[in-house]
């Protein structure tokens, strides 16, 4: 079994632009905290859907992270 030293890498990479980008976000005038960060959510799961190939459990994942966007931008405030 090949190690796959992208996918840990990928983790780590995305804790920090969320940790640092989420802040930043909030910061914006309203509505747009809401918008920014659920098109964060949606552009994250749209990553690990075509990240996953073939993985259903990251699809499903990608499809959850997707959703919640969604809901972010238009319901959760």
């Amino acid at each position: 079994m090949k190690p796959d030293f992208l996918r840990p890498l990928l983790g780590i990479l995305g804790l920090a632009i969320g940790f640092g980008v989420y802040p930043l976000a909030e910061g914006a005038p309203q509505p747009w905290p809401h918008v920014l960060i659920g098109g964060m959510f949606v552009a994250l799961g749209l990553a690990a859907w075509f990240y996953a190939r073939g993985e259903r459990w990251i699809q499903v994942l990608g499809a959850l992270l997707m959703l919640y966007g969604v809901a972010r931008m238009l319901f959760l405030r």
